[in-house]
């Protein structure tokens, strides 16, 4: 039934009636009476008899005769409900859209199927990727020692598991698409999810180039109900071997599924906001095992659980000799180094050092793009008292003031509430400085410092996905920085301090996965240049002048090892008001071992305590806190709590 209920997570039988036999086949939607209501539910299996000593009731209505809900996407969505210490019905509202009577009632596609690989191109064009047991051209994966062997892998038919480290400038959606044809041409079908749309635009065109057209769907939350549901039904009824998409796409019904990948399991996009709360990454790895398909989690960064795969032998890892990193890598300074800081004194708190300005300076005159990463938006996001440096805030909701524009007026970014006539507390001055310049501010500055050359934005108002190869200026928050042609001159990361010095587990790695992203895109050495405006002696930052995403995923997997962090270990956190997250742990049966943290605040006056077990322990941990919620709910308790296994954010 689909009623995220956690004391009624378990499937309940029920009589289907002769007029309804033929139509009420596994996986169907289904409408029955359960507590005198009429509610949803799924139909997950038919049998001759039930275990069931009293009267069952029979099913009132087959929704829809379309078996959309695939067994083994059944038991995918089990297993995840189970890790993540949610309920059935939540997942299964994550795995299937909704129904759309029009499209289900469309013709079926003649499309060629998983089952006949070799129907990709019969005219020898791009998408001839060959038979099962055929070959695929290896291409670029021709750069890591490992990497034709992992093409052969997937064509043979076999299972391999691969970390991937993308050298820079590389063309990770052509990596893909041949790792994907590969597959298809192992009589195997594959599931490629990628953090957001641009990234699904590149992917997308690079596997019809070399598939051909009509051979993968694309599934994404913002392709509208009609359009996604349409994608789904191609990839439920077989039609199409290969379904790409973003976080959507986890749960994609794929007939005899080779391959799943994930492309940058580190950005927090892969992370499902609705309960209960999965990981891209870790639904395609459990699908994978269960399965018994390949796995590919690629990226410029590495995680620290993509590190764990590794370092407990559950996948191998793919990266390219030290000789062909150094020939692929831009080159890369700090400008807080001993030697930098000699030369220009100011560098240590300048925001644009004078060998950023330098290495910008060169790139325009050599009629090349310049990059510049900012990672705040806007114009001034903070600001404070120009005489005391008191940090300015809402008189109303105490929220941080910030400035639209040179001339605009300071307004709340929290309740939007404008402060024209604002006064310092502590001293009372009126005059406000920045305190974060965000990229709006930062074209502004560029624009005086570089007369006559182009200054283009890239952020949340408009993205840009590319730009021309001639002289510019491009001022970008992280993930949005648009592909150049030929790539960058140079590539300046500012700000450094505001993405190292969050309160978060992740800053280092975050911080790193942003600038190498940034990075990719420069030019190789003696061209490319690649300024970061920070001390050189920081972990991150030496990983970044290394191109060594591997030592850094290492160093931080020790470092959460011996602290007792994910993923070394399984945490769990419960939010809620104070007593009802007292409440739901003194109903739960925790393991022994389990270590109870906390409290922290949480947001709008909550409390969250932590949970913390080895990763033996993880499954107990899960079912004593689904048993607990399900405590709670059977007995209407009114103060909700929010359960996450492994969240992002702990603090």
């Amino acid at each position: 039934m689909d009623v995220p209920l956690a004391h009624l997570d378990r499937p309940f039988d029920y009589l289907v009636p002769a007029e309804l036999d033929a139509q009420a086949v596994p996986g169907t939607r289904v409408k029955v009476r359960f507590a005198g209501q009429l509610v949803d539910g799924w139909l997950l299996d038919r049998a001759d008899d039930s275990g069931h000593t009293g009267r069952l009731a029979y099913l009132e209505k087959v929704v829809s005769p379309e078996p959309v809900l695939a067994p083994e996407i059944a038991q995918l969505a089990r297993a995840v409900a189970d890790r993540y210490a949610g309920s059935l019905a939540d997942v299964l509202r994550l795995a299937v859209p909704p129904r759309h009577a029009r499209v289900e009632k469309e013709a079926r596609s003649d499309q060629p199927t998983a089952a006949d690989p070799t129907a990709a191109d019969g005219t020898g064009g791009p998408a001839a990727v060959g038979g099962p047991g055929g070959s695929v051209d290896p291409r670029g994966w021709r750069d890591y020692p490992a990497g034709p062997a992992l093409l052969r892998a997937f064509t043979d038919g076999r299972a391999p598991r691969a970390v991937w480290s993308a050298l820079p400038g590389e063309d990770w959606a052509a990596r893909y698409a041949d790792a994907v044809a590969a597959t298809v041409a192992g009589g195997r079908g594959a599931v490629v999810v990628v953090a957001d749309a641009r990234d699904l635009d590149r992917l997308d065109a690079a596997l019809t180039h070399v598939l051909g057209p009509g051979r993968h769907v694309s599934l994404s939350a913002a392709l509208g109900p009609s359009r996604r549901y349409r994608a789904f039904l191609a990839a439920r009824r077989g039609e199409v071997p290969v379904v790409i998409g973003t976080r959507a796409a986890m749960f994609a019904p794929v007939d005899r599924l080779g391959l799943v990948a994930v492309w940058d399991d580190g950005d927090d996009l892969h992370a499902e906001p609705r309960s209960p709360y999965p990981h891209a990454r870790d639904v395609l790895l459990t699908r994978a095992q269960l399965a018994e398909a390949g796995a590919l989690v690629g990226g410029y960064a590495r995680t620290a659980e993509a590190q764990l795969l590794v370092e407990t032998g559950w996948a191998r890892e793919v990266l390219a000799d030290r000789a062909t990193v150094r020939a692929r890598t831009p080159a890369i300074v700090p400008t807080g180094d001993d030697p930098q800081l000699a030369r220009d004194p100011g560098a240590a708190t300048a925001r644009l050092p004078s060998l950023a300005w330098t290495a910008a300076r060169d790139a325009v005159r050599a009629d090349l793009p310049v990059l510049v990463q900012v990672p705040r938006r806007g114009y001034l996001p903070s600001i404070s008292c120009a005489d005391c440096r008191t940090p300015a805030r809402c008189a109303h909701c105490a929220g941080p003031l910030a400035l639209p524009s040179a001339g605009g007026i300071p307004a709340c970014r929290w309740c939007a509430r404008v402060a024209a006539a604002y006064a310092c507390p502590q001293c009372g001055g009126r005059r406000l400085r920045a305190a974060v310049t965000g990229a709006r501010r930062t074209a502004e500055e560029l624009g005086r410092a570089f007369p006559g050359v182009p200054v283009r934005t890239s952020g949340r108002e408009e993205v840009l996905t590319d730009v021309p190869s001639g002289a510019a200026l491009v001022v970008a928050t992280p993930g949005a920085e648009p592909v150049a042609e030929g790539g960058y001159g140079a590539v300046l990361l500012l700000d450094s301090w505001a993405l190292l010095t969050r309160a978060d587990l992740r800053a280092g790695e975050e911080a790193l996965r942003r600038w190498l992203a940034a990075a990719a895109l420069a030019r190789p050495a003696p061209v490319g240049r690649v300024v970061v405006v920070a001390d050189g002696a920081l972990a991150p930052v030496q990983a970044l002048l290394r191109w060594d995403a591997g030592w850094f995923a290492g160093r931080e997997l020790a470092e959460r090892r011996e602290l007792g962090f994910p993923p070394a270990v399984r945490m769990a956190s419960v939010t809620g008001p104070a007593e009802a997250v007292a409440d739901l742990l003194a109903a739960a049966r925790l393991p022994a071992d389990a270590e109870v943290l906390g409290p922290v605040p949480a947001e709008e006056g909550r409390e969250r305590m932590l949970v913390r077990v080895p990763r033996a322990r993880a499954a107990a941990l899960a079912e004593a806190l689904h048993v607990a919620a399900g405590v709670r709910a059977a007995r209407k308790a009114a103060d909700p709590v929010r359960l996450q296994v492994d969240p992002l954010s702990l603090f």
